[in-house]
């Protein structure tokens, strides 16, 4: 009787321990970046239907653009952003639990903000989406310490990747202010230009100088070679911020010479760092991972783009334009970016960081730690030529279907069966990666 009274003790004393490690995980940085991807996941598969539904004409409700852009862009991109982060300064800290260590107040302030914003959407309410946007910037706000102190005593600054940090957080502040005069209608007379502002500086002034500057630091890790610096490296990365801004600018004054002028120097910009980040895995033996291919195709499609905008604006040269651009085609273009560069290297820093953490946190003792990584690993690559070719071919897939409507009628059956392709490549890329994420997460070591 006593000897089971003693191991009932126990077994509650481990219940509350692990109760306790639950709660103390719940803000740690694999909880952000796992969040992060479910948001990226759902508001994955509304894009999807929206543009199933435009092709095919079948009204959805007015709201599910808004929630599948916020979502997106909030909930999932921006926490992955945040764990990034946070693990980014978590080998210089003092603490023994960095890597575990709760962020419960921030994380939740996050997840609520992006869910006000979403509720706010559904009920068409701006002044909840005011006040949720206002929760928000609050919460980005609080990060500004981190990122400005933390951040460069963690990282090394080969080719001033630490400033183009700031940048794009202090571009996603200025992109997120916008966004709340929006909502309390302070820009009446001006929405236009408000709308704008709101959008640029958040993806391209802060998420695409984010991203340029994390593939230079991480592909090079990843394939054990010196992070990329030197002149040419200065000038290809302080190009994107400067050419954002005058690209910006060039759009509040409906200048479109202008903007065919800086398109032409962010191209020239993102091609000498796609050839930076070539030239790097050409010299570390061209090896094939799911994180490095990911990365690679990631730079790619941001070069390829780029250039499609260019030709988007010559293409307003001439009055009228020399082609039409509709919904259709702004979509597919602005999912080259989205999806081609956005979640491909979202989709290679998780096969790298997810397995990484998973190995620090679980297992103390170096060499069995490099056996369960090997493991991971393992999972992660497996697969990766269906993960890969699906997530291009479903891209360049919308590309093709808005190219076809300029010839063919929306209910041509080739528009038809481009649009189920280009979804199909789409999800299946999606659910491997997801189904490879869990198996990952739930593989404990032996």
């Amino acid at each position: 009787m006593r000897q089971s009274l003693v191991s009932t003790s126990q077994s509650q004393r481990a219940e509350r321990r692990s109760a306790l490690t639950s709660v103390t995980l719940a803000g740690a940085p694999l909880t952000f970046l796992l969040t992060g991807f479910a948001w990226l996941g759902i508001s994955f598969l509304m894009g999807i239907a929206l543009i199933i539904g435009l092709v095919h004409g079948t009204p959805l409700p007015h709201w599910l653009k808004p929630v599948h852009v916020h979502g997106a862009l909030v909930g999932g991109i921006l926490q992955l952003g945040i764990g990034g982060l946070l693990l980014s300064i978590a080998p210089s800290s003092d603490r023994k639990d960095a890597y575990t260590q709760s962020r419960f107040a921030l994380f939740l302030a996050l997840n609520g903000a992006t869910a006000g914003l979403v509720v706010s959407f559904w009920l068409g309410n701006m002044t909840f989406a005011g006040l949720a946007g206002l929760f928000l910037v609050a919460t980005v706000l609080s990060l500004t310490k981190t990122v400005w102190r933390d951040l460069g005593k963690a990282l090394p600054e080969p080719a001033g990747t630490v400033w183009m940090y700031r940048i794009a957080f202090a571009a996603l502040l200025a992109g997120l202010t916008a966004g709340l005069a929006m909502a309390f209608r302070l820009t009446d007379g001006y929405y236009a230009h408000a709308r704008l502002v709101h959008v640029h500086l958040i993806v391209l002034g802060g998420v695409t100088v984010a991203f340029v500057a994390g593939l230079h630091q991480l592909l090079p890790a990843l394939l054990h070679r010196p992070e990329i610096s030197g002149h040419v490296a200065r000038f290809a990365l302080w190009s994107l911020p400067a050419g954002v801004g005058l690209l910006l600018s060039a759009f509040l004054m409906s200048a479109v010479w202008l903007e065919i002028i800086v398109g032409c120097l962010l191209i020239a910009s993102i091609a000498l760092c796609t050839f930076h980040l070539l030239s790097t895995w050409l010299k570390a033996g061209s090896p094939g991972t799911a994180a490095t291919d990911h990365l690679l195709l990631g730079a790619f499609f941001l070069l390829l783009t780029t250039t499609a905008g260019l030709a988007m604006a010559a293409n307003y040269l001439r009055n009228p334009p020399l082609l039409p651009i509709g919904s259709l085609h702004l979509v597919a273009y602005t999912h080259l970016a989205f999806i081609g560069f956005i979640t491909q290297v979202i989709f290679g820093g998780l096969s790298f960081f997810v397995p990484d953490l998973l190995a620090v946190t679980r297992v103390q003792n170096q060499a069995k730690r490099d056996v369960y990584r090997g493991q991971l690993d393992g999972i992660m690559n497996r697969w990766r030529s269906v993960q890969l070719a699906g997530m291009s071919l479903g891209t360049m897939a919308l590309s093709v279907l808005a190219s076809l409507t300029w010839s063919l009628p929306l209910g041509s059956p080739y528009v038809q069966s481009s649009v189920w392709v280009a979804g199909g490549l789409l999800v299946v890329s999606l659910a491997l990666f997801t189904a490879k994420l869990a198996w990952a997460v739930g593989l404990r070591p032996s």
